[in-house]
């Protein structure tokens, strides 16, 4: 990108930041005080504290870097809303953000409403031209970081609501009704060597570059998503009782956690619902079944005798189909729908390089113990998704929108 594609990309950052922040405002429009502070485990955070490391995040990397005379809002506010950032320094223990009664919530969006005014005043200031580049780079990962805070706000308050015996809804409104799934098909795919990951021309996490070749034996992928109906028939065949068709520390997981069936379901009389961001629903067998772990898709598809794709399998059919005029993405379920488990464990690419500095702590530092998801989900933010990102969690990891693609 050259620097006057840049200049004119700055000059359009200031409408995409204030929708980008507006947004997650209006996730926590109908929520009270006492939602936004509440933390229902410690993978889950607050939606407050969602609303403050955002605000930290541009704060530390962006004004810290460009604005002239910098001073932090609150000095506190750079141990209370780090993360996971070592570089930056001092962290308040992540299974203890719900204690964070102070600062009100008020101060939180005070915080906010500052760091974006003067967000607003450094966009107007002229720069010389070899800081475009950067800052249009931290802008633009400030960003796709809110977004993805957005979607972890949903999974969170949905976690949180669930823990409430008055089941309340996060939104009056009724969910859409699933359409009759189709008759799932085997889409055969060729093998040979293909390429993946992202060219860097727009953005992308580090994560998924750089482009690199990988040797594909042929293989075959369903045309959807498994459904509740037909993971029901898993739950009623009585496989979280048959160690057989587990891994042995899923095994373990089912056994002490005590795992009956994918996390907010639950049976009433003779009929099963299932937990909602509106509230109790009956349980829409059409529908992807989600909220399952790794060690719950692996178990499924050894079950239904077939096995989870990788992540080069799942991207390499997922180009496929974008490029087929016949074949439409939506159809296949790809995106919008839920998270998809592959078998392949979160490492970096050939020659991945970590980026300098304390941003290097994105994505890079996590790559252990992980398995890779494609796609996006029903609470992935418009614009978010593409074939190339990674997404990636624990295989014990259930409170995602995460599901299931078989392949063979």
């Amino acid at each position: 990108m050259n620097v006057q594609t840049e200049r004119i990309f700055l000059n359009e950052l200031p409408l995409r930041y204030e929708a980008v922040r507006a947004r997650s405002i209006a996730l926590a429009e109908p929520l009270s005080e006492e939602d936004c502070c509440a933390q229902s485990m410690p993978d889950a955070s607050p939606v407050k504290w969602h609303l403050a490391h955002t605000t930290w995040f541009f704060e530390t990397f962006v004004l810290e870097r460009f604005e002239p005379n910098f001073q932090p809002h609150h000095p506190a506010f750079r141990v209370l809303f780090n993360s996971y950032y070592n570089g930056i320094g001092d962290k308040h223990a992540r299974a203890q953000r719900g204690l964070l009664t102070r600062p009100p919530f008020a101060d939180v969006l005070s915080y906010r409403r500052d760091v974006d005014a003067r967000i607003m005043t450094l966009l107007a200031h002229p720069f010389a031209d070899y800081a475009y580049t950067e800052l249009n780079n931290l802008l633009e990962l400030g960003l796709q970081h809110e977004q993805q805070h957005q979607e972890l706000m949903m999974t969170d308050v949905l976690h949180l609501l669930s823990c409430n015996p008055l089941k309340p809804a996060y939104a009056e409104t009724p969910r859409l009704v699933a359409k009759p799934a189709a008759e799932m098909e085997w889409l055969s795919f060729d093998g040979g060597v293909v390429q993946i990951g992202h060219d860097d021309q727009e953005f992308c996490f580090d994560n998924e570059m750089p482009v690199h070749r990988q040797f594909l034996e042929p293989y075959a992928l369903a045309s959807r998503l498994v459904t509740n109906r037909e993971y029901l028939n898993f739950v009623e065949s009585g496989a979280y009782e048959n160690p057989i068709v587990w891994l042995s520390e899923g095994w373990d997981w089912v056994q002490t956690q005590q795992w009956m069936r994918p996390l907010y379901w639950q049976r009433n009389d003779d009929a099963w619902q299932v937990f909602t961001l509106h509230g109790l629903q009956a349980l829409n067998l059409d529908a992807a079944v989600t909220q399952i772990s790794y060690f719950e898709a692996d178990a499924y598809a050894r079950w239904a005798g077939a096995r989870l794709p990788t992540e080069a399998e799942w991207e390499n059919a997922a180009i496929q189909s974008l490029n087929a005029t016949d074949n439409p993405t939506d159809s296949m379920q790809f995106f919008g729908h839920c998270w998809q488990w592959t078998s392949s464990s979160y490492s970096p690419y050939p020659g991945y390089v970590t980026a300098a500095g304390a941003l290097g702590e994105y994505n890079g530092k996590f790559m252990s113990n992980q398995y890779v998801l494609r796609g996006s989900s029903c609470v992935t933010p418009d614009g978010h998704s593409r074939t190339t990102y990674r997404n990636f969690f624990p295989a014990t990891a259930r409170w995602q929108f995460s599901g299931i693609r078989l392949a063979r």
